[in-house]
């Protein structure tokens, strides 16, 4: 049987810093896009796909976000408070393990932003995720045809989903979309304090179990002030 998660961590204690001057008063999160916070977009589609509970980590202006989500019920959001410290992607994850379970869940950045096209994606990468091959499960945006992003991307993806990191002076054709289902055994042994994501992903790479969906729709990468109005457009577009 496919695996369905049915809890969720969203990272939102980051500065935000590319996109000032709107998060000098506002974390980056309930910055709107198409009418809507970035953190409820992501939110909707954790509930449209059955999460029952979402961990959201907080530091900058992390009231703000506790304000913002202390009702909502679909999914319920639990905190996982940051505010006394830095802790990075990967000490954020591992703070908040006590209340995500034991069971492997889905992980996202708060700022992520994409248009599903037939099949949902968050529904697409729970059917694809396999615990006996995979540790992690990555969505991978291809970087033609994604808007607001203009780098050399994340990975290679071999022809079974495994992936491999682009070497240095290297251009590789997809990006990590914020998108993932994790399994919580990749923190065993993890650092203590402040840490990356990364290093675990590169660690799961190296034993073969990081694996990567293709994003089926529009993956939109909201940056910065001026990616706002791009990702607005293909909103307005994709309801035409």
């Amino acid at each position: 049987m496919p695996f369905q998660p049915h809890t969720a961590m969203v990272l939102a204690a980051g500065f935000g810093t590319r996109m000032r001057p709107l998060t000098d008063h506002k974390p980056k999160p309930l910055v709107e896009v198409a009418g809507k916070p970035l953190l409820d977009h992501v939110l909707d589609r954790l509930g449209e796909a059955g999460v029952d509970k979402t961990v959201i980590n907080v530091h900058y202006l992390g009231e703000q976000i506790i304000a913002h989500t202390a009702a909502r019920q679909k999914p319920k959001v639990v905190i996982s408070d940051e505010r006394n410290e830095v802790l990075g992607t990967g000490g954020g994850v591992v703070k908040a393990l006590p209340l995500l379970g034991t069971d492997p869940f889905f992980h996202l950045n708060a700022d992520t932003l994409w248009i599903d096209s037939v099949t949902p994606n968050l529904q697409r990468l729970a059917d694809a995720f396999d615990p006996a091959r995979m540790d992690i499960l990555l969505l991978m945006a291809p970087t033609t045809g994604s808007i607001g992003y203009d780098g050399a991307g994340d990975f290679t993806m071999l022809t079974d989903g495994r992936l491999q990191r682009r070497r240095e002076q290297h251009v590789v054709p997809f990006v990590y979309a914020g998108v993932a289902i994790l399994s919580p055994t990749i923190f065993k042994g993890a650092p203590q304090g402040e840490f990356s994501l990364t290093k675990l992903f590169d660690e799961a790479a190296a034993q073969e179990r990081l694996f990567g969906l293709r994003l089926e729709g529009v993956w939109m990468h909201v940056g910065t002030p001026d990616a706002i109005a791009a990702a607005e457009k293909a909103f307005l577009a994709s309801a035409a």
